[in-house]
């Protein structure tokens, strides 16, 4: 039986311009319908002998932030049992959580504990593992559990990441998050920066109340639909936004977009091009530099930094450069026609400094760029059976909810179009649909049939929510990044003939689709068609859209290996 996320329209109606500010500890609304499974969880294997063996709990902690009271938040803390000591780091100072560098082949055995007081599980972003550790929302495990992870490391050299499923959007941005990193002989076969010069640069935006407590859904139910925007930049958990370096070094940036649903378009202030090395799941076959650089929530790229020339001193600003998506960002109505709601200091779409790179010291290391990185081992697309045909998905609005070819979230369904064989090579479009907030279908909807606001709604006449410039129907045109779990893709082609000439005019040199990726950013109007192989495993696994309020609304659907 289906089981909704959405709420009803009415309520929503009654509830959306109230908009209350919720800190955190709590959030407003219950997310992801998940329920601990009823099935045995899986135990310590008595023939599995792992490379590495950790603890991860997940806990409930008070840190200093900002300057005065401490933040309550919750964090992933790792414990190493069995290993190479640098196979756990910790990022001194921040609710983050440990970074855990592996290698191909080898055995991991992480034991992840819940100390929240609620349910929770481990998603391992990006990770090609069997059903049982990738996780479904329906592993939540309950406070005070343990669920046992163990697998043999099979991707490529790549930074990936490990985050919850279960009410995802308010766990992440409470703390939950961390590194994980993947390398292999390809990759350590090249002078890449490493220990101090390899870097994580983790992106995230928050909103802090008077007592430097974490405020989620400032804007209520207005930021389910659109996505929690935040009204300041951290950099690795921390609100200095800056990296120190030495001058005279070279510096690998593992940069991951961990907010929950802003994007952004990353420049250097000075003009520089940025230098693109990695995306997602592998590193690129040769080093690409871009104007700027999109990146969608839960993308990573690794950045290329060069300071062999600077004098100390020097300050290299990254900044998000401005491009035109003005969705509910400010007002209730904005010039082009769509709905706008929480207000933001730092709109999505605004310029504002990410972080600075500042070399306040010296040093010197001998690590090159290659010209030559990975091998190009893609996959080709006329093994693809449905080459011609593509499974086709449409992530949009309808009836009030986000949904995917019309659907919502429903824990264990499966639609025909959802199972694959494994062993097959397919080809998915991944279509950015919009969609209309309600149709009327039953007369209390957002518009009725000439386009204005039905019974109960929010405002009517010629003050309502619409202008000359658009109708209702064109104000969910949101960006979707969206994730397939267990599988790295290749993007084969990004069509752009629906997308507003004006933001792809100034987004389009931002996009690399060369590479292994497990999440693509698809802007209003978009559509990309990538292709995979489903290998080595079978089970239920879940995709979705990364706007972590999107997917916690039920933008997340199941697909079945069988």
């Amino acid at each position: 039986m289906k089981e909704p996320f959405g709420i009803n329209r009415r309520k929503f109606l009654a509830k959306a311009g109230a908009g209350a500010a919720v800190t955190m500890i709590w959030p407003f609304f219950s997310s992801c319908d998940s329920q601990s499974s009823t099935t045995a969880k899986p135990e310590l294997g008595k023939d599995f002998q792992p490379d590495i063996d950790l603890e991860l709990k997940a806990v409930q902690r008070d840190l200093s932030i900002l300057s005065g009271p401490k933040t309550k938040v919750w964090v992933y803390e790792g414990k190493l049992l069995k290993g190479n000591k640098e196979a756990l780091q910790t990022l001194e100072g921040s609710y983050l959580g440990p970074v855990i560098k592996v290698r191909k082949g080898q055995k991991v055995r992480i034991r992840f504990q819940n100390d929240l007081p609620e349910e929770s599980i481990v998603h391992w972003h990006g990770m090609h593992v069997p059903e049982r550790y990738d996780v479904h929302p329906q592993d939540v495990i309950n406070s005070g559990e343990t669920y046992i992870y163990e697998y043999e490391v099979m991707n490529r050299a790549g930074t990936y990441w490990f985050h919850p499923h279960g009410r995802t959007g308010p766990q992440v941005y409470n703390g939950l998050a961390g590194l994980l990193l993947v390398t292999d002989e390809e990759e350590q076969q090249l002078n890449l920066p490493q220990w101090e010069f390899d870097l994580p640069v983790v992106i995230q935006d928050r909103t802090f109340d008077e007592n430097n407590q974490l405020v989620y859904l400032n804007n209520g139910q207005m930021d389910r639909m659109t996505g929690f925007l935040g009204n300041r930049i951290l950099i690795n958990g921390s609100p200095e936004q800056r990296l120190n370096l030495k001058t005279g070094c070279k510096y690998r940036l593992r940069l991951l977009n961990g907010s929950n649903s802003r994007i952004y378009k990353l420049a250097w202030e000075d003009g520089s091009p940025v230098t693109v090395f990695g995306i997602d799941g592998s590193l690129l076959s040769t080093p690409k530099e871009l104007p700027y650089l999109m990146l969608g929530p839960a993308k990573r790229v690794d950045v290329w930094l060069d300071l062999t020339d600077k004098p100390e001193g020097t300050e290299l600003t990254m900044k998000n450069a401005s491009f035109p998506l003005e969705i509910m960002s400010g007002g209730m109505m904005g010039d082009g026609g769509m709905m706008q709601g929480a207000e933001s200091d730092l709109p999505q779409g605004s310029e504002y400094p990410v972080f600075t790179a500042l070399a306040n010291g010296s040093g010197s290391n001998d690590h090159t760029l290659p010209g030559q990185l990975a091998q190009p081992d893609y996959i080709d697309p006329s093994t693809a059976g449905n080459l011609n045909a593509p499974r086709q998905f449409t992530f949009a609005m309808g009836h009030m909810e986000w949904t995917i070819n019309g659907r919502t979230w429903e824990t264990t369904e499966v639609a025909d179009e959802e199972t694959v064989k494994l062993g097959s090579t397919e080809v998915w479009e991944l279509i950015n649909g919009g969609g209309m907030m309600d149709n009327n279908d039953d007369g209390g909807g957002m518009m009725d049939g000439h386009g204005m606001m039905g019974d109960g709604g929010m405002m009517g006449g010629e003050d309502g929510m619409m202008n000359n410039q658009g109708m209702m129907g064109n104000m969910m045109q949101m960006p979707h990044p969206i994730h397939i779990h267990q599988v790295q893709f290749n993007i084969i082609e990004r069509d752009v003939a629906n997308v507003d000439p004006q933001l792809w005019d100034a987004i389009k040199d931002g996009f690399v689709d060369e590479g292994w990726h497990d999440t693509v950013l698809l802007m209003p109007g978009m559509s990309a068609k990538v292709i995979m192989q489903f290998k080595d495993f079978k089970g239920l696994f879940v995709y979705h859209c990364h706007n972590l309020e999107h997917e916690d609304m039920g933008m997340m659907r199941n697909f079945k290996i069988v």
